[in-house]
């Protein structure tokens, strides 16, 4: 069963003055999932926890202003290709293509004006409780080719799972990798420190990565290591044996399904959630550059380790690997993923 509600208020302007809106969707459970168009954005989701406390779960801003100054991805739709790309360049069909730096040398969700930073076009089937947003890359987008075509649908659930259903054509054979960068905090957004959710991932291997955050090709075991999460693991016990100051890492993950999670957190207030995907990797980053500006909802303060990211993907760098799992879309073909956050409380 679907959504029982939703509804729509005006959110602000971008700073070309484009309009930007919320959208809320509501079930019959006080599960509340509210969305914005610019970026695609997951800017809440409110779950009564044991006690019955409504708790809201994704950091975020009370306005445009907050989103327009941050440069975390905050909640947002990363494409068209998410995580990074070496040296903003890659190779398809033998043509050489080279696509905006904004990570240093090399290219980060996207790029300089990446899906994150555009305002979507939305429809709202309210019979069906699903919220489509979807968008136009034109050719030469960023420096990727093909006109791409990208939908990104949501829906809240009776059994409180939100799901994120993506889908991608293009006219040219281009490289896409569509994900969702909220960050979440079980606790609560405002409650600070994320050391106290107990993390598992269900994954034999991981990939390992270079100075500049991208994997160095390797595909290895977890075994014996900090990236070992195949048990509940508390993240405190761990985070400070991290590399780097904490987890920014992909996981090959064992389950590409929605039968079986391929991660589960729990917090002590009940709230459990678990990640579902038809996608093979699994980005865990727990908030390393988060520097508390600007302020969050509520006048909040995200610092470090405040909120983390479950980001299901392809693997970081795909296009330049090609032992990594495809992540070319072909022209005829259809990029489908799905992605699901089931929340519980025990």
């Amino acid at each position: 069963m679907a959504a029982t509600n939703i509804s729509k208020r005006n959110f602000g302007k971008t700073s070309s003055g484009e309009d930007v809106t919320a959208i809320l969707l509501e079930n019959g459970n006080g599960v509340r999932l509210e969305l914005l168009d610019y970026g695609a954005a997951i800017r809440s989701i409110q779950i009564p926890d044991v006690g019955g406390k409504t708790v809201d779960v994704i950091l975020g801003f009370d306005d445009m202003k907050g989103y327009l100054a941050h440069t975390a991805y905050m909640g947002a739709v990363c494409g068209r290709v998410a995580n990074r790309v070496t040296e903003g360049q890659f190779q398809i069909e033998g043509k050489q293509y080279s696509v905006t730096k904004n990570h240093g040398e090399h290219q980060l969700h996207g790029g300089s004006v990446g899906f994150d930073k555009m305002v979507w076009g939305v429809t709202i089937d309210e019979s069906g409780g699903k919220v489509s947003f979807s968008l136009q890359s034109v050719d030469g987008d960023q420096g990727y080719p093909g006109n791409l075509t990208a939908t990104v649908v949501y829906q809240l659930l009776a059994d409180n799972s939100v799901v994120i259903s993506y889908t991608a054509t293009s006219d040219k054979t281009t490289p896409v990798n569509l994900t969702n960068h909220a960050y979440f905090n079980l606790g609560g957004h405002e409650s600070g420190l994320v050391h106290d959710h107990i993390f598992t991932v269900h994954a034999d291997m991981y990939t390992p990565k270079n100075e500049h955050d991208i994997p160095n090709g390797e595909i290895t075991s977890v075994e014996e290591s900090v990236f070992d999460l195949r048990k509940p693991t508390r993240l405190g016990d761990k985070i400070n044996t991290v590399p780097g100051g904490g987890y920014d890492h992909n996981f090959c993950i064992n389950h590409m399904s929605l039968d079986k999670p391929c991660a589960s957190v729990a917090h002590p207030n009940g709230i459990v959630m678990d990640v579902l995907t038809t996608k093979p990797g699994l980005q865990f980053y727990t908030g390393n550059f988060l520097d508390g500006q600007p302020d969050g909802k509520g006048g909040a303060v995200y610092k470090k380790h405040f909120g983390f990211a479950l980001e299901t993907q392809h693997f970081p760098d795909a296009v330049n690997k090609p032992h990594f799992p495809d992540s070319l879309l072909r022209p005829g073909d259809t990029y489908q993923h799905t992605t699901m956050y089931r929340f519980t409380v025990k």
